[in-house]
């Protein structure tokens, strides 16, 4: 189960890379949403996810869920989301000024 992980985190990273250092702005918001998803899928990956346990210490339990991944994934999933939507609009209003959908504005063949 590490090795898959491994892997999909790894493609998640690596197709995150790639797409960020593309000249149209579609994909590095792409790109940027996949190197999201690598980052919160190994912050949940981290924290061990147990099933079973109770997330809150009461008196005489020993083994317990470590919450606190669970609610970073989570924050940082709406974040995320929030930033995807920014960043959309912000490329289509320089779209609409620039008249193209270059990173850097250019027109390039």
């Amino acid at each position: 189960m590490e090795a898959l992980i491994s892997i999909v985190l790894g493609t998640l990273t690596a197709c995150g890379v790639y797409l960020i250092l593309r000249f149209r702005t579609f994909p590095v918001v792409l790109g940027l949403t996949f190197l999201s998803y690598a980052a919160n899928l190994f912050l949940l990956v981290m924290g061990r996810l147990t099933i079973g346990k109770p997330p809150v210490i009461t008196e005489g339990v020993t083994d317990y869920a470590d919450p606190l991944p669970q609610a970073l994934v989570l924050t940082a999933i709406v974040i995320g989301f929030a930033m995807t939507a920014f960043v959309i609009m912000l490329s289509l209003k320089a779209y609409a000024a620039l008249g193209n959908d270059h990173v850097d504005g250019k027109h390039k063949l």
